[in-house]
């Protein structure tokens, strides 16, 4: 196997399970360009000085911390659960989930308050007695680390805590939801030394890259057709990232309209739009925003 080059920013991802085809996916459209394959140990990006590390998501936050690695991809669920001495620079909006209370449907059990005194199961036991402690119920903990919906048919425990996305795990074992602990997605982190030595610079042009995918999620960009004067009108509706870009159409009185739009208000704006005489609207997606 080739050895690492020290010069080169180092990145863990992990190897295999629910983050790691996102992550790839969101590294490549930072502009990084890689070769990656289950087999593979690392890849060297070719276009930027990095190298991404494939290991266990559990092994993550150490190769940081320690500073066998300058950064890494994770959960937030793992940093809650482990509390390494880390650096978190940025929330990656992908890999949403929830650590979740859940008994069996047939249950007794209708509030957290029921739990008092009985034993849930958890592979993050520490998240799960932080929680219980803050709210005054004492409960005994048994840490599984795999399948732990089968730990109440198995008899093991009366409840459990588990990550979910949709809650059709759950579902699936004949387990419903009692209440949520957090909510989790995947997470940049940096070892801190990195922050501080020679490669900070390199840090922050890789931040550069991601804060633009990060951002251009936020907005979809439209091209219209309006009367020249509706755009006051426009304006007060859109006022995009500055101003919108226009130019005269060869229809007299009419321009052409250029901006973004923020996606959590966009159907209500495109409406808008609709309503005050705006035409041939077209919705781009946004690569990214520097």
């Amino acid at each position: 196997m080739a050895n690492l080059d020290s010069k080169k920013l180092k990145l863990a991802i992990q190897k295999g399970g629910r983050l790691t085809e996102e992550t790839l996916e969101f590294l490549r459209k930072s502009g990084l360009e890689f070769e990656s394959y289950k087999q593979r140990l690392f890849s060297v990006c070719r276009n930027f000085p990095l190298e991404i590390l494939y290991v266990r998501d559990d092994d993550i936050p150490d190769y940081v911390a320690s500073g066998t690695v300058d950064l890494g991809i994770l959960g937030q669920n793992i940093l809650n659960e482990e509390r390494p001495k880390v650096k978190k620079l940025l929330n990656l909006r992908y890999g949403f989930c929830s650590l979740m209370v859940a008994v069996p449907k047939d249950s007794e059990v209708k509030d957290i308050s029921d739990l008092k005194g009985k034993t849930i199961a958890t592979s993050y036991p520490e998240s799960t007695k932080k929680f219980f402690k803050e709210n005054n119920i004492s409960i005994e903990v048994v840490k599984i680390s795999g399948s732990v919906e089968i730990a109440p048919a198995l008899g093991v425990a009366e409840a459990i805590v588990d990550l979910t996305s949709t809650g059709s795990t759950l579902a699936l074992n004949d387990l419903r939801m009692l209440t949520k602990i957090y909510e989790s997605e995947a997470v940049l982190v940096a070892n801190e030394k990195s922050l501080l030595n020679g490669r900070k610079i390199l840090v922050e042009k890789l931040l550069t890259r991601f804060k633009g995918v990060l951002s251009a999620k936020d907005y979809k960009y439209v091209m219209m057709n309006a009367p020249k004067d509706l755009l006051p009108k426009i304006k007060k509706i859109v006022p995009g990232l500055k101003s919108p870009t226009i130019a005269p159409l060869a229809k007299t009185g009419w321009i052409s309209i250029q901006t973004v739009i923020k996606e959590q208000v966009f159907w209500e704006t495109i409406e808008k739009l609709k309503n005050i005489g705006a035409q041939g609207i077209i919705v781009l997606p946004i690569e990214k925003i520097i």
